[in-house]
């Protein structure tokens, strides 16, 4: 524990997304651990509404979600705030007394002792870091000790210490699998590589990438690694409740089938994991939790998901169970996989726990948190032999080359009919898993802290 009480911000860039990210669980996880080292947790949004006189309606404005703006609007807004260059962004307070129902957003609400916000301030800095290429200052009504933003975002508090986590470097690694502006981006990590001070990695080998591509000294970046907590209360649901929730979502058996979850965007492979899938002629279906990204539909073009007409696309957001009709009409296409677009948390978590094993290609990864959460949850990785992966799995994963799509096929087939070595593979991740314990993660990121404050 901490020898006397901070207060840490945070940021709220990814936590205010409704689907969620692996950033955004990232920043949720931070937020309890900094909150278990015994200091104050302050949260930063940048969501869209204007401050309100009274209270009430501040609270009101804060989880009412943003208010339709005519785009001519936006755009004036936002090159106004760039043309303003990167000068101080004022953030208020939000207040929560318990007078709104905020159950609804308590899965992905982080812990908080105080949240502010200020008014588009992200999506602002970013404007006028594209202009300026500075960073632009965030004052608060009450300084914290120390800023540690959860991404890469050109925004900082003046006069106390701030600390950013690089989670990777895919925009540059992998330039043609994302719609970064890359000479934008390089500029921007080399910035906060200089300015920072000090940056925050995930792992060894993403720590390599910002020695050897940004050029950051290594003795500015400190590995903190990452760590998964679950709750109890779906960890440890009993089998036959959760045999029913799976089934009743997917038509399928409890631990019946393979699961994929995450963006659908070419990083994440999505497109050989169905080749290999179909190519495999296994029996167990496949199911595909995600939101479609950049380029999704070649993605999935094999489950023809083009083809689908926008009369169809209409029926199914009007049908009584939209996931359910929806799976239906995809099951016409290929109907050992069914896609589905989201899973709140709690049943994402029945459905990991449901699988017979989790399959994870990823072409490059700055940590890979599904593949951990699934060893967590004592379901079998069938995951890549590349980037960060091999560190966080240990040898309690079957690796593959996620380039392919045979080792893929094969790596299907053998642990679709090797129940031993599911087994094996289930009792090395848990063991595996333990490593990245809150505890251990908690010691690493005090360390961090201890030089700051």
């Amino acid at each position: 524990m901490a020898h006397s009480q901070k207060t840490i911000l945070i940021d709220g860039y990814n936590l205010g997304l409704e689907k969620g990210t692996g950033v955004a669980t990232y920043a949720r996880n931070l937020s309890y651990e900094i909150h278990g080292l015994g200091h104050k947790v302050s949260v930063l949004y940048g969501n869209r509404g204007g401050q309100q006189r009274d209270s009430l309606l501040n609270e009101i404005s804060f989880f009412d979600g943003p208010v339709e703006q005519h785009r001519f609007f936006a755009m004036l807004e936002r090159a106004k705030q760039a043309l303003r260059g990167p000068l101080s962004y004022r953030a208020k307070q939000v207040p929560v007394t318990g007078r709104i129902v905020t159950r609804n957003f308590s899965a992905r609400l982080p812990y908080f002792d105080a949240l502010y916000n200020s008014n588009e301030v992200y999506k602002n800095a970013q404007g006028a870091f594209w202009v300026w290429k500075r960073l632009a200052k965030v004052s608060l009504p009450e300084r914290p000790d120390l800023a540690h933003w959860t991404y890469p975002l050109p925004v900082r508090v003046a006069k106390v210490p701030n600390i950013y986590t690089l989670h990777d470097l895919v925009p540059l690694r992998l330039p043609y699998t994302t719609l970064d502006n890359k000479k934008r981006y390089l500029k921007l990590m080399r910035l906060l590589g200089k300015q920072a001070e000090h940056i925050v990695t995930v792992s060894e080998n993403s720590k390599r990438d910002l020695i050897e591509l940004v050029g950051i000294p290594e003795e500015r970046i400190t590995n903190t690694y990452q760590s998964v907590q679950i709750p109890d209360k779906y960890r440890n649901k009993p089998e036959d409740q959760l045999a029913r929730e799976v089934e009743g979502v997917t038509g399928f058996d409890y631990k019946g089938y393979f699961l994929f979850w995450g963006s659908l965007e070419p990083k994440k492979n999505i497109g050989r994991i169905i080749e290999a899938y179909l190519a495999s002629d296994v029996e167990t279906p496949l199911v595909i939790i995600g939101a479609q990204a950049w380029k999704a539909e070649k993605e999935l073009a094999l489950l023809n998901e083009g083809m689908r007409s926008e009369e169809d696309r209409r029926s199914d957001k009007d049908a009584p169970n939209p996931v359910i009709s929806a799976i239906a009409r995809q099951r016409g296409a290929r109907k050992r996989i069914i896609r589905m677009d989201y899973a709140p948390f709690s049943l994402l978590v029945s459905m990991i726990r449901g699988a017979k094993a989790a399959i994870f290609p990823s072409l490059y990864e700055g940590f890979g948190l599904p593949a951990l959460e699934a060893m967590l949850l004592n379901t079998p990785v069938i995951c890549s032999n590349t980037s960060s992966l091999p560190e966080v799995v240990g040898d309690a994963a079957y690796m593959v080359d996620p380039y392919d799509t045979q080792a893929i096929t094969q790596a299907i087939r053998t642990l679709d009919a090797d129940a031993d070595l599911r087994a094996d593979l289930t009792e090395r991740g848990a063991q595996q898993a333990s490593k990245y314990s809150p505890e251990n993660y908690r010691e690493r990121l005090n360390s961090v802290y201890k030089s700051f404050l």
